[in-house]
């Protein structure tokens, strides 16, 4: 009688046992399954607000190196008025900005600083035809 008791008991504690395991594999399978969808769903949303964010962010970054460059070149003129280096990139910074007449008053240094240079005139020449 007691072995019929002991295997009943045993029984009910491995079928206790196996409902667990049961219970912990759906579990780990459910945990799984969700994070794989979010990882998913993070990824696929991350690469999409990336390829819509990049253009802006060129722009902006464009237009703020070209305004850092003309910052350092104008403190350099602000030193050495006859720096033929900073007057050309100035004037070359300038263009690229889109600001021709703020263009003219390097590209007149240039042009004074040397006469003998007819890309300096002609540029010029070109710069004041388009104001």
């Amino acid at each position: 009688m007691e072995s019929t008791q002991k295997k009943s008991g045993d029984s009910r504690v491995n079928r206790g046992d196996r409902i667990k395991q049961i219970f912990a594999f759906v579990s780990m399978v459910s945990f799984g399954g969700s994070a794989i969808f979010g990882i998913v769903s993070l990824f696929g949303s991350g690469l999409s607000s990336q390829h819509q964010q990049k253009p802006t962010a060129v722009a902006v970054s464009q237009e703020s190196l070209l305004a850092a460059q003309e910052r350092g070149y104008v403190t350099v003129l602000q030193r050495e008025p006859q720096n033929q280096t900073a007057l050309e990139g100035l004037a070359n910074v300038r263009l690229e900005m889109k600001n021709r007449k703020g263009a003219i008053e390097p590209l007149e240094k240039l042009v004074k600083l040397n006469p003998d240079r007819a890309d300096y005139k002609q540029l010029l020449g070109q710069v004041k035809g388009k104001k």
